[in-house]
């Protein structure tokens, strides 16, 4: 019988990671790893979740005292890059300061078009699922096999869905598609969103609004995934931190026991409704997505889902351009951390070369130390791909797919914004939003089978809610 090998859970498989994640974070994990060498340990995975073959019961009990044992190792960076929120802002002398209009209120989301509150979050929503399908049959594939791909369609630079009508062979079988997505995601045959954990987040981030307000807690994060996220539909620190809460542990300590994906891109991509529910106030939903990401994350992992939420936030103003919301983004993360560097030398290439494939090379090579999931390679990607498409929707989503990596999940974060931007559905090309045909799959609560419009109508009611007093209504009574 064929073994189970779930991902991303797996002792041998983890201890990998966590040598290189001990490696970035200023701990010094070279005796643990000569220890792990000298026992036959396998390296990590590279692109995958879990290795072919199962470890020893030797192998398995030595990965599990090795992780504990680089767990208690002292880091070189732990001033400098603190997962405290109070810490966090001692080291952010630029952090927003909270909007000036009577008793906390804010502006409700317009985006650039003007179009109004809900047709602009609509546009997010249409955006996000746009720019994330058009990373779905690329998604685990390296940056040359991306751009052979797409050569040999036309289809480079990249400017619409990638397709397997007229592609050789020989270069289907040398890079092949996302398994699992390339029957859903690829141009030929996408009728509407399917699944995925890009927009299933984003879902249960308007449940725990509804249900808990603006002043939920991580606890309440955990308590909401057990009932209404399906454990099979987690991954990387997601699905650590699930298991964690399993065997009786408690947040924030899911985050780091056993854990070598949380600085990983997890918690970025949960980020979009707290920008959305937040305009004009970053540092609220700076502040938001801090909580809801260290149930799982930690240090960069974290200031990536607040950089984010305050690029988002200040984008629904509706009066910001896209390089605004990029320096509002950063006045949320400490300036001497790794990611708030990656993301300025992003940000950097992106205004110095007019060629976006010299700075996605550019890129590549300074983060190859890094995993393809990892949050500082990608969030710099993300940053490098909205200012270099200066806040245009189709070269948003394009740029931040055509640069490798986490593909749906940057290119789903550049359509949020750039949507935003736009500020209205019919803003966006009907290339990317008709093959959508208002209408997402899901196996979070009872969303499966929405249309957009409504998403964007539960997100305008949760933005205009009481900061203080959250609706205890169920879901189905501002269901429309």
């Amino acid at each position: 019988m064929t073994p189970l090998r779930l991902t991303w859970v797996q002792p041998e498989d983890l201890l990998g990671h966590e040598l290189r994640q001990a490696g970035q974070d200023g701990r010094e994990p070279s005796s643990v790893a000569a220890r792990w060498r000298r026992a036959a340990g396998p390296e990590a995975p590279p692109r995958a979740g879990a290795s072919p073959v199962p470890a020893s019961p030797y192998l398995r009990s030595l990965a599990l005292d090795l992780l504990d044992e680089l767990a208690d190792l002292p880091s070189g960076l732990a001033d400098s890059e603190p997962t405290d929120l109070v810490a966090i802002r001692s080291l952010c002398p630029a952090w927003p300061a909270a909007p000036g209009t009577p008793a906390g209120a804010q502006p409700a989301p317009s985006g650039g078009g003007g179009g109004g509150e809900e047709t602009a979050l609509e546009a997010a929503w249409l955006g996000r699922a746009a720019g994330c399908l058009l990373g779905k049959p690329v998604e685990k594939l390296p940056l040359d096999g991306i751009r052979r791909l797409a050569r040999a369609t036309g289809n480079w630079p990249l400017t619409s869905w990638f397709t397997a009508r007229g592609l050789p062979a020989e270069l289907t079988a040398a890079y092949p598609w996302n398994r699992r997505s390339a029957p859903t995601s690829l141009a030929e045959n996408i009728d509407g969103m399917p699944e995925d954990d890009d927009l299933n987040y984003p879902l249960l981030n308007l449940l725990l609004l509804q249900r808990h307000g603006r002043h939920f807690t991580a606890t309440d994060v955990a308590r909401l995934w057990l009932d209404e996220l399906p454990a099979g539909r987690t991954f990387t620190a997601e699905r650590v931190a699930y298991r964690n809460l399993l065997d009786g542990i408690e947040p924030p300590h899911t985050a780091r026991h056993r854990n070598p994906f949380r600085e990983w891109i997890g918690a970025l991509i949960r980020a979009d409704v707290h920008g959305w529910t937040n305009p004009g106030a970053p540092a609220a939903a700076a502040e938001q997505a801090h909580r809801d990401a260290t149930l799982t994350h930690t240090a960069n992992g974290v200031y990536a889902a607040m950089f984010t939420a305050a690029v988002i936030a200040e984008a629904a103003t509706g009066t910001s351009d896209i390089h605004t919301c990029l320096r509002t983004g950063l006045t949320v993360v400490p300036a001497g951390s790794r990611l708030a560097r990656a993301i300025r030398h992003g940000i950097r290439l992106a205004n110095e070369h007019r060629d976006f494939d010299h700075v996605v090379d550019e890129l590549h090579a300074a983060h190859s130390s890094y995993h393809w999931v990892h949050a500082v390679p990608n969030t710099a990607l993300l940053a490098a791909a909205l200012t270099h498409a200066d806040g245009d929707f189709t070269d948003s989503i394009c740029r931040a797919v055509s640069g490798g990596w986490d593909t749906d999940s940057n290119g789903a974060t550049a359509g949020s914004v750039a949507g935003l931007l736009a500020g209205a559905p019919e803003a966006l090309p009907p290339r990317w939003t008709t093959p959508l045909k208002n209408r997402l799959a899901t196996s979070v609560g009872d969303f499966n089978g929405t249309g957009f419009d409504t998403l964007a109508h539960l997100t305008a009611r949760l933005a205009t809610r009481s900061r203080t007093r959250p609706d205890t209504r169920p879901l189905e009574a501002i269901h429309p």
